[in-house]
């Protein structure tokens, strides 16, 4: 499931910095490297104490974790909506992202000049939501002129298209972000054809100095509370510590680092982990001697689909499912003592998979 973060920002805000840190990610561990697909893509493995545990109790041949892609998102600058710049790059690479990982600069330092000569997190946020939402306004009016003949002649189904641009379309008008609209169960496949940029999930990225890594600042106050009424995700994380702690390569070294710093874990971990929540999804895994793996389902997901991220085959030919809890396995120790407490479930079509589930699919092709 490649499923994509892009990671946006005005120059000189640390989102290169960040991006340099995320390819270095030493979090779940050295034998699961970064890997680079293009200049700016990289595939990022979600770390996950529980695969590590589920491979200390099996010992596989191999093992596997689920991962993101982060997309490092050419720099933005005002006009961008019309082409300034990199801007009809950026807004395009963009729409192809499931979810934003927006950086805003949350630190003073006289030695770095912000693009527009003073550090303000919320008017840079503003810059890029203003790009994002007039980029988004071109493509309502777009769909407005195109079924606006259409509803003039009583046409139902274009009449309620239309009302539901209509709402768009003032929304974007009032300088808000189409993710904060309402939008009914009919309307929700209308809103997704679109693609529209500021629908899409959004975490703010606040890069701090060293000295407000652990408790944040006054910048870091004023996104946490603009976040809030999105009702959007923030994360405090240093860009430039991220990168002196993904210079260690003795982990204990490592360990030492963070705890100087009052960090339990680095802060591109942390990122990791949020994005993959941010874009909804949730971990299964399965276990046996060739590999223990976690595979990557959407919440909700139901087990024949889960099957089908596998194999298509595994979907279409789905029988039942043999499921273990998590916490089941590791309490037995083995697939085997799991089965002889009676704590192995079958279960049919219809069985909602549940984070750390560990899965085995029975199926005929």
């Amino acid at each position: 499931m490649a499923l994509q973060c892009g990671i946006v920002g005005l120059p000189n805000v640390g989102k290169s910095t960040l991006f340099n840190c995320l390819s270095n990610a030493k979090a779940q561990s050295a034998n699961f490297p970064f890997c680079t697909i293009e200049p700016n893509l990289g595939v990022i493995t979600v770390p996950d104490p529980r695969l590590n545990k589920l491979a200390e109790l099996v010992n596989p041949q191999n093992v596997i974790p689920t991962t993101v892609e982060i997309v490092d998102i050419a720099g933005l600058v005002k006009g961008a909506s019309k082409g300034e710049g990199l801007g009809n790059k950026f807004l395009g690479n963009i729409r192809t992202t499931d979810a934003i990982l927006h950086v805003l600069r949350c630190y003073d330092d006289d030695n770095i000049v912000h693009v527009d000569g003073s550090v303000d997190p919320i008017r840079d946020k503003e810059v890029i939501d203003l790009e994002l939402q007039l980029k988004d306004l071109e493509t309502v009016e777009t769909k407005k002129e195109k079924v606006g003949k259409a509803a003039r002649t009583g046409d139902k189904e274009a009449i309620k298209k239309l009302e539901f641009y209509d709402k768009l379309h003032t929304l974007l008008i009032s300088g808000k972000n189409a993710r904060m609209l309402e939008v009914e169960e009919s309307e929700e496949p209308l809103l997704k054809e679109m693609q529209l940029l500021t629908a899409k999930p959004v975490l703010y990225i606040c890069n701090v100095d060293e000295s407000s890594v652990v408790s944040g600042n006054a910048y870091v106050d004023k996104v946490i509370n603009i976040a809030n009424q999105e009702d959007a995700k923030t994360l405090i994380i240093g860009a430039a510590i991220e990168a002196d702690i993904a210079d260690f390569e003795d982990v204990d070294e490592r360990e030492m680092f963070l705890t100087d710093l009052g960090l339990e874990e680095p802060g591109v971990a942390k990122l990791i982990r949020t994005a993959y929540e941010l874009l909804n999804l949730q971990t299964y895994f399965t276990a046996g001697e060739k590999e223990v793996r976690a595979w990557t389902v959407k919440k909700g997901a139901t087990a024949p689909q889960a099957a089908g991220v596998i194999h298509t085959d595994f979907e279409k030919g789905f029988i039942r499912a043999e499921v273990i809890k998590y916490d089941d396995y590791v309490e037995f120790g083995s697939e085997l003592s799991v089965k002889e407490a009676g704590k192995l479930s079958v279960e049919g079509k219809d069985y909602i998979i549940n984070d750390g589930d560990v899965m085995h699919f029975r199926f005929n092709v």
